[in-house]
């Protein structure tokens, strides 16, 4: 079930959504826009010829209030906003209408697991053949809120948790199994 504007309000009265800063302006009817903080980050395009997932991307960070996306140009964003979800909701984050309209898409995974606490990394795509200028404190994003079923037996405790800042990926962190058959929930032997 998707949360209204009142179910996000109710949440947040009891203290079981945390979203800060926040204005009363930002609560829509089924949604919560999101500003875009100071902090971004890019690829170090001169110093990078391939991308491995099997090592950190060489990105530079920096803080400002207002960035010139080029025309095909990807960059990481932060939002102004800190959000703590409580175990049985999820979020999804989507890029708001009226900035895609203008060739601005926000690649994000589109996904905020249950227990998350941090800022939302941004992955913002100008698509474009004319530059975008960006400015911090700007509604860029919204998050649609969904309560679950149940809450979740293993809230998300991963390797984004408490990111603050335009934070790259971590792919090269991540424990993949190879050639190893693992039992499933589902299997019967």
């Amino acid at each position: 079930m998707i949360l209204s504007d009142s179910g996000i309000k109710q949440y947040m009265q009891q203290g079981l959504l945390s979203i800060t800063p926040i204005t009363e302006e930002q609560i829509q009817p089924a949604s919560v826009d999101l500003t875009l903080g100071t902090s971004f980050r890019k690829m170090n395009e001169h110093q990078v010829e391939l991308i491995s997932l099997n090592r950190p991307v060489q990105e530079v960070s920096f803080e400002t209030e207002r960035v010139i996306m080029p025309p095909q140009s990807f960059l990481l964003a932060a939002t102004e906003q800190s959000i703590e979800l409580p175990d049985c909701l999820s979020a999804f984050v989507e890029g708001r209408s009226s900035i895609g309209r203008m060739g601005l898409f926000i690649q994000n995974a589109g996904w905020v697991d249950p227990g998350f606490k941090g800022e939302i990394t941004l992955e913002l795509f100008n698509a474009n053949k004319v530059p975008i200028e960006l400015t911090s404190g700007r509604r860029i994003c919204q998050l649609v809120f969904a309560e679950m079923d149940r809450p979740s037996e293993k809230p998300y405790k991963g390797k984004y948790q408490h990111q603050t800042g335009a934070v790259g990926s971590m792919i090269y962190k991540d424990m993949e199994v190879k050639n190893v058959k693992q039992k499933t929930p589902f299997d019967k032997s």
